[in-house]
């Protein structure tokens, strides 16, 4: 199987998170086919131990959305084509070429439970090149951190010509207290202004009476996400600080990252886009990934890279330049090369 076939089978096996089971056994038959071991671990991550020079790794599972897969002007239409199942495709075709050790693990767009699993369990590799789509010409050396909150509140039902604020008015006062906390709408529109900025992102509501008619319950669902020196810590004492009626629950931080780039890791990147002609450029993205939890996790330079245009990430026409790939697998089998024990 090309790498081409391998992304064209990934794109076109739904891997929403929570469901990624088929494109393991895609990817294990990949590698098993190419005399590689390869298996499914607790968490349901696919594993293909080999030379932990480098840890190439990147995530199964897609948002949801269907789209047709179909090829058009060079391009793989199709969920994940680009977040991220091209960089996961690319990581795999470069470990089979290079040795190099592979982790494909599930629920990044949700949890991120498979890349705590694998921190949890596996020694720490030499270096990691994470999975994401930076284009195959960039690499990303900062990621803002993640932490997430639900907002719930109660208030007692009464009839809705009193003047007393019930538990709906109670939830979207709280939501616009917090944002106006954080400055949201001062920050600028630059990424690089984007990227050091708290910014904060209520991503679902709910209200109405509650099952036993005798309340009002409402929940806002939020995300913060944290630049480089800024902890949770210091979103939760700043939203306490909004929060004069109900409750605030919040779930596993994401730490930031801020990785060095000139990193071993980062050096055999930017050479293996040079090989493959290409002028490799930095970034810093206003997103959290996985590499995020092995930076703090183990004691090695961490970067991220992958094909892909990061404008169409869970876009409704979400595809990817073939040629593009095909470059960035090319980029990916240099600097792995490069950092493996072996070569």
């Amino acid at each position: 199987m090309t790498p081409r076939d391998l992304l064209r089978a990934l794109v076109s096996t739904p891997s929403v998170s929570g469901g990624e089971g088929d494109a393991a056994d895609v990817l294990v038959q990949y590698f098993t086919d190419a005399g590689r071991e390869a298996s499914v671990d607790a968490a349901g991550n696919v594993r293909a131990p080999g030379d932990d020079g480098v840890l190439l790794t990147s995530h199964l599972d897609t948002v949801p959305g269907e789209i047709a897969v179909r090829e058009a002007d060079g391009e793989l239409w199709g969920r994940g084509s680009v977040d991220a199942t091209g960089p996961l495709a690319a990581m795999a075709a470069a470990a089979v070429e290079t040795g190099a050790s592979f982790a494909g693990v599930v629920e990044e767009e949700t949890t991120s439970a498979g890349a705590r699993h694998l921190v949890e369990t596996r020694d720490p590799p030499e270096a990691v090149v994470n999975g994401e789509p930076t284009g195959w010409d960039a690499l990303a050396v900062g990621y803002r951190g993640l932490v997430r909150a639900t907002y719930a509140v109660e208030t007692e039902r009464a009839h809705s010509s009193r003047p007393a604020p019930n538990a709906v008015q109670r939830a979207v006062a709280w939501a616009e207290r917090v944002q106006a906390a954080f400055g949201d709408e001062s920050a600028g529109d630059s990424a690089a202004s984007v990227f050091e900025s708290v910014t904060v992102k209520p991503t679902t509501f709910d209200g109405g009476p509650t099952p036993d008619g005798h309340g009002v319950a409402a929940t806002v669902d939020v995300e913060f996400r944290l630049p480089p020196g800024t902890t949770a810590g210091d979103v939760q004492a700043t939203v306490a600080d909004c929060t004069e009626h109900g409750s605030v629950a919040w779930e596993r931080a994401v730490p930031p990252l801020a990785a060095d780039a000139r990193s071993p890791v980062a050096g055999a990147l930017r050479a293996g886009v040079h090989a493959a002609g290409g002028e490799p450029t930095h970034l810093r993205k206003t997103g959290t990934c996985d590499a995020n939890l092995y930076a703090a996790a183990w004691d090695c330079p961490v970067a991220v890279y992958g094909p892909g245009d990061a404008s169409l990430d869970h876009a409704p026409d979400e595809r990817i330049a073939l040629d593009a790939f095909d470059r960035g697998v090319d980029a990916l089998t240099t600097a792995a090369s490069q950092l493996c024990n072996t070569s």
